[in-house]
């Protein structure tokens, strides 16, 4: 991978990762998926985000599975805790069985997958102990409006978060109004889920968009590369697109090297402008 993103301890890990959303549910995809994840890894794409949510635990064992046969060192593994699951009573026991089922020895990245009813004092104050026992190297939160991260920031160690996972695509931008910016001044990376709009009702009305059509033609490239290409395009941002299919990992993987030009993005700024006021955070 050329494009990286580097944490404040120094590590870098590839910006266009590997997402496991609705993947290891079904028995007979089970094999098409393992050999999609390891030929992303074969590519460079090492980032290989999870959660104990995704197929309840499936994915995570999926990951495990495929992993043996790569030197851990060389893996920035990413795993989800559930919000009624952050507290003190659950998180140790639900990070050690996601520790337990990608069959590693630690997390890279543990993030809270949503806010919930736990305070998040309590939450950070676990992930501070998780941090110190050498279970995750680092921590994280999923699906945090700029309301929630100044929250965060207010409550003892909260600014050691180091990223928020959100939905971000060409077609659902309203982070850049004032999340984006709030969380580049305090060194918070974004990750970025659905970067294809894999998700959302928007999917069809972008692989249709003459714009994204044309851009895709000029670079013998696909619709799918420009859209990573632009979430690739900003400072900071981790792109997680998922796939069970070896074909599109590959395609994915391509993206990495894709450039858009200044022309190029101005085109797909008049037809996918980012928000002139605050919006709220897209979930799926």
């Amino acid at each position: 991978m050329n494009k990286t993103v580097t944490f404040a301890d120094g590590t870098k890990v590839p910006a266009l990762g590997q997402g496991t959303w609705y993947l290891g549910e079904r028995r007979d995809c089970r094999e098409a998926e393992q050999e999609a994840l390891k030929a992303g890894i074969k590519a460079g794409m090492t980032l290989i985000d999870t959660a104990e949510m995704y197929g309840h635990g499936k994915a995570e064992e999926l990951v495990g599975q495929i992993i043996k046969e790569t030197d851990r060192s060389r893996l920035f593994l990413v795993s989800k805790v559930y919000p009624h699951n952050a507290g003190r009573s659950h998180i140790f026991k639900s990070c050690e069985a996601s520790i337990k089922r990608m069959e590693t020895d630690y997390l890279d990245l543990y993030l809270l997958h949503w806010r919930g009813s736990v305070p998040l004092r309590e939450t950070v104050e676990c992930m501070e102990e998780l941090k110190k026992e050498g279970r995750i190297r680092r921590w994280g939160v999923s699906n945090f409006d700029i309301s929630d991260m100044e929250e965060l920031w207010s409550v003892p160690g909260g600014k050691n978060c180091e990223v928020n996972q959100v939905l971000y695509h060409v077609a659902s931008r309203g982070i850049e109004y004032s999340l984006l910016p709030w969380m580049r001044e305090r060194g918070v990376k974004l990750m970025a889920y659905c970067p294809l709009a894999q998700a959302g009702g928007l999917r069809r009305g972008l692989y249709q968009s003459p714009v994204l059509t044309e851009i895709a033609k000029a670079h013998e490239a696909t619709v799918s590369q420009v859209l990573l290409a632009f979430v690739l395009g900003r400072e900071d941002v981790i792109a997680i697109p998922r796939t069970g299919k070896k074909a599109h990992t590959l395609e994915n993987a391509q993206a990495d090297s894709l450039a858009l030009t200044p022309q190029e993005l101005a085109m797909i700024n008049r037809a996918f402008p980012a928000p002139t006021r605050k919006v709220y955070l897209d979930m799926q």
